[in-house]
């Protein structure tokens, strides 16, 4: 995982169902996922708040947590519904990064989401290894985090 995939909003792309599918080529598997190679990587500063803040949206500001309005309501909107159906957290992402870096972070979400039975990668929005467990989300398209 590289830093790039950090997003400015706290999003981690690499564990992004967007991503993923792009990079197993799901879409040649029999899904039709968008493909997303990340914020970053596409020059796209933050696809999630872009549009609702000019600091992120011009590029004026690395990460959200540099914002004066840090976290604003968009931020901890999105924040809510990642943290109840995603596992994870853009406002804890941020505030790890502001205490502890980005190489620390990015060490630690390698580990977090790293696929215990291929070393792949977890995606965060269905919690499966799009790498050696896509059988499940072929037979349940909406599968979610040990959904049956």
């Amino acid at each position: 995982m590289e830093e790039s995939f950090i997003a400015p909003c706290g999003m981690n792309c690499g564990v992004c169902v967007s991503y993923l599918a792009m990079k197993y080529e799901l879409n040649k598997k029999g899904f039709a996922r968008r493909y997303c190679p990340g914020c970053r990587s596409r020059g796209k500063n933050c696809t999630f708040m872009a549009k609702h803040c000019k600091l992120v949206g011009k590029g004026l500001v690395g990460f959200c947590y540099e914002c004066k309005n840090f976290p604003c309501q968009r931020l901890k909107d999105l924040d809510k519904r990642y943290r109840t159906k995603y596992h994870m957290s853009m406002i804890d992402n941020l505030e790890y990064i502001k205490a502890h870096g980005i190489d620390q972070f990015v060490e630690i979400e390698e580990s977090k989401w790293k696929c215990s039975v291929c070393g792949g990668v977890i995606c965060c929005h269905n919690g499966l290894c799009l790498n050696c467990s896509l059988d499940k989300l072929q037979q349940n398209r909406k599968y979610r985090w040990g959904e049956q």
